[in-house]
């Protein structure tokens, strides 16, 4: 929300709830720490990717990017998540790649179209950690978001921050959009910055956007060919202006451009709305997934992928290959 990037007079006004959610919240990590109230801990380890902030910061194409690094050296990873945005009230439930989005949420599905990786939901990380755990041989849980969820112990945090956006107006919800303070960073093993400028204890992640694919036919199509012709973009995802900004570095002229919420349903109703014959109509790969069943060929997802240098990669996978007693190649 842009009121959440600088103080105003609404703020301040919120900022006595802002106060009440910091005792509450500090209560909590409180008791969960002296175990007065009970935790789970897993037999396997688990990674938590999570943030200090609330809307889209790059949590799963970094959960993607994890799990796509750690596979390709033998290990092998399962993945929960909340399935928030789901329609399914029955928990836990393995989610596949031919998963309803509707159903599952957008995310889970999207991870496991992406990377094949066994995943699971539920609101309970214990009950997909156990169901996962019941159904396959794993060395490694990723949770994708959860940094908040003490209920579950731990072995390494990693938190991703927006690099444009940073910490808003530094102020906890709601007369802020932080979760946590953000000197909560200087307790987790990792900190990835999403674009912009990473600061000293930071690691830099880019988006790099592939080439656009048609929904319907799954036809690829190299993003110049969309150069200097007119077209529409939406997304529904938790920073839609990343989108359109992507888009508009590119070279990408939009005529029109449609915010969503995060996690936001879609029918065939309310694309077509939006869209206009024989203008191509993009989107994001995460909108995408939930958009497959009532697809029109000018219809074009595009998807990307986090990009980290060689350095930055091995100092995130070196700790969890010592945990897991492997060595990094």
């Amino acid at each position: 929300m842009k009121i959440w990037q600088s103080i105003n007079l609404f703020t301040i006004l919120l900022s006595p709830l802002s106060l009440l959610f910091f005792l509450i919240s500090a209560l909590r990590k409180w008791l969960y720490s002296k175990r007065i109230i009970k935790t789970y801990r897993s037999p396997v380890p688990v990674l938590v990717v999570g943030n200090i902030s609330v809307g889209g910061n790059g949590k799963t194409p970094t959960v993607i990017w994890l799990v796509e690094q750690l596979q390709q050296r033998g290990i092998k990873v399962g993945v929960i998540s909340r399935g928030y945005g789901g329609t399914n009230k029955i928990f836990p439930q393995l989610v596949t790649a031919k998963s309803l989005p509707v159903e599952m949420g957008d995310e889970p599905v999207l991870i496991a179209q992406r990377t094949q990786a066994p995943v699971a939901i539920s609101p309970n990380r214990q009950q997909s950690i156990e169901l996962l755990l019941s159904q396959y041989d794993l060395d490694l849980i990723i949770t994708d978001d959860g940094l908040q969820h003490y209920a579950l112990e731990r072995d390494m945090e990693w938190v991703v921050i927006d690099g444009e956006r940073r910490f808003g107006n530094g102020f906890l919800l709601p007369a802020g959009g932080l979760r946590e303070l953000p000197n909560r960073l200087n307790s987790v093993q990792a900190v990835i910055c999403n674009g912009g400028i990473a600061k000293n204890n930071e690691q830099l992640m880019t988006l790099q956007p592939d080439d656009a694919i048609n929904l319907k036919t799954r036809e690829k199509k190299p993003l110049t060919q969309f150069y200097g012709k007119p077209c529409i973009a939406f997304a529904g995802i938790g920073y839609p202006p990343r989108f359109f900004n992507m888009l508009h570095d590119l070279g990408i002229k939009l005529n029109e451009s449609h915010s969503f919420a995060d996690h936001q349903s879609y029918t065939a109703e309310s694309i077509q709305e939006i869209s206009q014959p024989n203008i191509p109509l993009l989107m994001t790969e995460k909108d995408a997934v939930k958009c497959l069943a009532f697809a029109q060929d000018n219809w074009w997802y595009i998807p990307v992928s986090a990009k980290l240098s060689n350095e930055s990669t091995v100092y995130l996978l070196d700790p969890i290959l010592k945990l897991l007693g492997k060595q990094y190649e």
